[in-house]
């Protein structure tokens, strides 16, 4: 699904002109900003600040909070924010007169003035500025707000629970993601699972080992490549795939013994080894089906609708 595309109007710093754009995302954003503001390319990368007070926007969760038609103000390299140069009422937060905001501490001053006015403004912070006023000291900013030390604790606790539910929110993302991933992962494992079992090899990949000392007719359909994986790797049954671990399980034991040029025993060990390996990536199949089945509010197939699900050895 799309992106949800998000109507801002931006400006230059000293432009009277201002243009609607609509973007799903802040790197969107900016660069239809540079487009329509005809922002030079060497003059790039911009900024992004709130027209209203000068507040960057560098953070994709806080760009996401903003109400649709957020004016804001592009601004070009080595340039900074200012009330004046945009006549505007109010104390700048980034600007290059004498009001400029350097010092931490100017800078959460103007953040609780901001809550003062109005709680709401919580949702607008930046999780920078929201660990700013975390990091104030309780009495110092109860004495800002002119409010008590106890209320002053309770909406610090909120600010830290905002700042932890957009981490929280980062992670779920991630997990997202990751979970796209496992059924792409899944899709491929099904669609081996599901081939019809393998054509007859052709003559020049059979692997004729001869008699035996049990069996003079004892010959295996391994093609060299799986017999040199088998002989080669030190743990075989991880480097082949499903329908080769398959072909491994209905081998007779003392072809592919005879034709390994090993013992019964370790050929069987072998197998064995084999099969774990399979059993284990269909039960990671099932686990991946049964997922996506919760998703989609559909019942998980039973083990022996699986295909290959009934193996022989």
């Amino acid at each position: 699904m799309a992106a949800r595309l998000k109507r801002c109007v931006v400006r230059r710093r000293d432009g009277p002109e201002q243009h609607g754009v609509a973007a799903s995302c802040l790197r969107e954003l900016r660069d239809k900003a540079c487009g329509v503001l005809a922002i030079d390319k060497a003059r790039e990368p911009i900024t992004l600040v709130l027209a209203e007070d000068g507040t960057i926007v560098d953070d994709e969760d806080y760009f996401l909070c903003l109400p649709a038609n957020t004016k804001f103000v592009a601004l070009a390299k080595d340039e900074k924010w200012s009330s004046k140069s945009l006549g505007m009422l109010g104390t700048s937060w980034l600007s290059g007169s004498v009001d400029e905001v350097d010092s931490a501490a100017e800078k959460w001053k103007q953040l609780a003035r901001h809550l003062k006015d109005d709680l709401s403004n919580i949702i607008l912070m930046s999780e920078e500025d929201l660990q700013v006023l975390i990091d104030v000291p309780r009495s110092d900013l109860a004495e800002e707000l002119a409010q008590s030390e106890t209320k002053v604790q309770v909406l610090q606790d909120t600010l830290q629970q905002v700042l932890d539910r957009r981490e929280e929110e980062r992670q779920s993302r991630q997990l997202l993601e990751l979970y796209l991933e496992a059924l792409k992962t899944e899709d491929s494992i099904l669609s081996k699972v599901a081939e019809p079992e393998a054509a007859p090899r052709k003559e020049t990949d059979v692997v004729d080992t001869g008699t035996s000392s049990t069996d003079t007719s004892a010959t295996t359909t391994l093609s060299s490549q799986v017999l040199a994986a088998l002989k080669e790797k030190r743990a075989p049954e991880l480097c082949l795939d499903s329908q080769d671990l398959e072909l491994v399980l209905k081998e007779d034991a003392a072809a592919l013994a005879s034709a390994l040029g090993w013992d019964k025993q370790k050929a069987g060990a072998l197998q064995e080894a084999c099969d774990q390996e399979l059993s284990k990536r269909l039960r990671q199949v099932q686990t991946l089906h049964s997922l996506r089945s919760t998703s989609k509010g559909k019942k998980t197939l039973p083990w022996g609708d699986w295909p290959s699900a009934k193996r022989k050895k």
